[in-house]
């Protein structure tokens, strides 16, 4: 027998129950649909994943400074600061100065205290350069931030976080509300809100480095925050410890986001092996129901097979035939399976307003998949039926 005549019967005997084929076939399209579905939608997850993680994170590098050893000249200096400005992918940077002894202050509004009366609020104290509204990505609320003016002159003045402006009771700054704290009176000339970065400083009294060291003795820079271009921040993270004291870079600690392209990898085999694993489940189900109703067409085609052997069919010959049907299924299922999960992706990624993301391999892949299904689906049927002899055959109930 010819392959193109094994080719025609096989057609012939899938075409000759067609309800049975389909509904055999049904069960290798929801394999291999399920398959394309699960690692198309996987892929398109995981990709929609990284691109909504957090641009924040993604571009934030801190540099911490340790504290300068008695009687030396601190690691950075307020003005260092402009160096890491010049850097390519540098958006916007600001210097940070906080102690452990400034970290609880009681803070009053008024410098009178009454016999009973609350001593004030529990805040902390920074100072920092007049460039942190934008290194910390917030916003004044209220008056202004001061700027190097401000910073000359030594000006007695604060900005307060909206936090510590809250429970201060100070909501507006025209009537020049002042703060009062270690002895020392300061005018609250803008409140800063909305931070994205240093949420702590929301309850914090921020002032001017110079202000900071003449009364507080706070003036030595231990943290400097940085906001880079989305993918510059690994770049900055190894020329900024350079750019702000080339001597001691190593002295300095980075902490910069995680590289978006291994986090990238990462979530999308993390999904894929998971929705992977279901789709293979699927699959092996629909060559179970493949193989099922194989060996079913086999039993019910006994007189067949017969008949066939009598007129001279080899073993061969009929084992190739019930293989070749089983393998036309498997194919038929591939086929419909790979384009209605491709309809299936392009849908759900239009619906979430997503960037499908398919493997084309995979797409022309399904069909070779289903093939192979069918043909390993159909071995023990077609072996079963190449096994039989013709006197029996002939015999058994049609």
């Amino acid at each position: 027998m010819a392959p193109r005549d094994l080719w025609t019967e096989a057609v012939a005997g899938v075409l000759a129950r067609p309800l049975r084929s389909a509904l055999t076939t049904l069960g290798t399209v929801l394999g291999i649909g399920t398959l394309v579905i699960t690692i198309g939608v996987a892929s398109t997850a995981a990709h929609q994943i990284v691109g909504r993680f957090n641009a924040l994170t993604a571009t934030s590098v801190t540099v911490e400074v340790p504290p300068p050893a008695s009687d030396t000249v601190p690691l950075v200096d307020w003005e260092g600061i402009a160096a890491v400005d010049r850097l390519a992918g540098v958006e916007s940077s600001a210097a940070l100065a906080q102690t452990d002894e400034l970290a609880a202050v009681q803070v009053r509004t008024n410098d009178v205290v009454t016999p009973g009366g609350l001593s004030g609020q529990t805040l902390a104290v920074a100072a920092a350069s007049p460039s942190l509204p934008a290194a910390v990505r917030g916003d004044v609320t209220a008056g202004r931030f001061y700027d190097g003016g401000d910073i000359a002159r030594h000006a007695r003045v604060a900005v307060l976080g909206d936090q510590a402006a809250r429970l201060l009771g100070i909501t507006e700054v025209n009537d020049s509300p002042a703060v009062f704290f270690n002895g020392h009176s300061f005018t609250v000339i803008g409140i800063l809100g909305g931070f994205k970065r240093e949420q702590r400083l929301s309850t914090s009294v921020i002032l001017p480095p110079t202000t900071a060291r003449d009364r507080l003795g706070l003036g030595t820079v231990n943290r400097v925050l940085i906001n880079t271009s989305l993918g510059a921040a690994q770049q900055v993270a190894r020329q900024s410890p350079v750019a702000l004291t080339p001597n001691s870079a190593k002295a300095l600690t980075v902490l910069a986001p995680p590289d978006l392209s291994k986090a990238r990898k990462g979530v999308q085999g993390d999904v894929n092996s998971l929705f992977l694993v279901l789709g293979l489940v699927s699959l092996i189900v629909g060559a179970i129901g493949i193989a099922n109703v194989t060996l079913v067409t086999v039993m019910e085609r006994v007189g067949e097979i017969g008949l066939r052997r009598a007129l001279g069919a080899s073993r061969r010959q009929i084992a190739g035939q019930f293989l070749m049907e089983s393998t036309t299924i498997g194919l038929l299922g591939g086929v419909i399976g790979a384009a209605l999960g491709t309809v299936v992706v392009v849908s759900v990624s239009a619906v979430k307003d997503w960037t499908p993301v398919l493997d084309g391999r995979l797409a022309l892949g399904a069909p070779v998949v289903g093939a192979v299904v069918g043909l390993l689906a159909g071995v023990y049927p077609s072996l079963r039926a190449s096994r039989m002899e013709p006197v029996e055959a002939l015999r058994a109930p049609s």
